[in-house]
């Protein structure tokens, strides 16, 4: 009983932090193409992408050029991702309402939250406040994720609900879960 409780646990399959499970998941969901918007809470994961001969990850110089990226690879055959942080959503309701939701790609987004829990940047706690009322004017399916003991399960989820609905999903990660951006003196 334990073994099995050992194979099914998400905390058991991956004694691990949230970007070695998004990691994981990705590779299981064959999504190999991640482009990205650099961003310092994501900064293991995206060198942990570049590290593994799997993924093909760059950056690229805005949120819209990623979407884009992986809406053209969706179109010829390729599963992608998107990793950007909350103020690069401000960007995006355009592409979205015009290309990914209408053409069903299923565009699986991570964005690192900022503006709340002790942001200094008020730019960046404006966008927060807007981000789920845009996603939820576009009808897109978003999760907000807080626990590590719920990551895995609701990253994996989601993404097989996306590619099966060919419908847009993101995922936002709450500083509670990744920790969040440290801001230095």
């Amino acid at each position: 009983m334990a073994a099995a409780e050992q194979q099914t646990s998400p905390q058991a399959s991956h004694e691990q932090s949230w970007h070695g499970i998004v990691l994981q998941a990705l590779k299981r969901n064959e999504i190999r193409l991640v482009p990205y918007v650099p961003d310092r809470v994501l900064t293991t994961l995206i060198k942990n992408l570049h590290a593994d001969p799997f993924f093909t990850t760059f950056p690229t110089a805005r949120e819209e050029e990623a979407v884009g990226i992986v809406s053209g690879a969706w179109m010829g055959g390729l599963r992608g991702a998107v990793l950007m942080q909350t103020s690069g959503f401000a960007t995006l309701a355009n592409v979205l309402a015009s290309l990914a939701m209408p053409y069903q790609i299923p565009l699986i987004l991570f964005v690192s939250e900022r503006g709340t829990l002790g942001e200094f940047n008020y730019g960046q706690s404006l966008v927060c406040r807007t981000m789920r009322p845009v996603l939820d004017s576009l009808a897109m399916e978003h999760h907000t994720v807080t626990r590590l003991d719920e990551f895995e399960f609701i990253v994996d989820r989601s993404i097989k609900q996306a590619i099966t609905t060919q419908a847009p999903v993101a995922l936002i990660l709450s500083p509670l879960l990744t920790g969040g951006k440290v801001f230095d003196k």
